[in-house]
């Protein structure tokens, strides 16, 4: 089993940039694919973009493509995703999500979820 814990949301502007950090409890962080999902209000939660056990892998959604970098240190027990030239629609509470199974892009793959972090950006 594994808790997580996401850091690093607030506000800013569009075109700004910000770094989330989603920390990871117990022994075996390394051996779970990670995901970043996002969720507005009155919206589904979205896949944003996972990474593999390894980091060997990655996979973004077409709407953060080319701006959003996930990542991962496994020796610190954290995934990261830095996001760049951010736009009001990138507004949401963004969740790290951990799975052990699965191609990592849809929300019922991943059985161990954090609590969110908000982030806002203003236009």
């Amino acid at each position: 089993q594994v808790q997580l814990v996401e850091s690093g949301g607030g506000l800013v502007q569009a075109g700004g940039s910000l770094r989330l950090s989603c920390a990871a409890s117990g022994r075996t962080f390394s051996t779970y694919n990670m995901g970043w999902f996002r969720q507005a209000p009155g919206k589904e939660r979205d896949f944003v973009a996972r990474i593999s056990w390894n980091g060997g892998s990655t996979y973004y959604a077409d709407s953060v493509k080319g701006r959003f970098t996930i990542s991962r240190d496994n020796a610190k027990n954290t995934v990261y995703l830095q996001m760049n030239s951010l736009k009001p629609e990138d507004t949401a509470v963004y969740y790290c999500a951990a799975t052990a199974l699965g191609v990592g892009i849809f929300v019922n793959e991943y059985p161990y979820w954090g609590q969110g972090a908000q982030v806002t950006v203003s236009s």
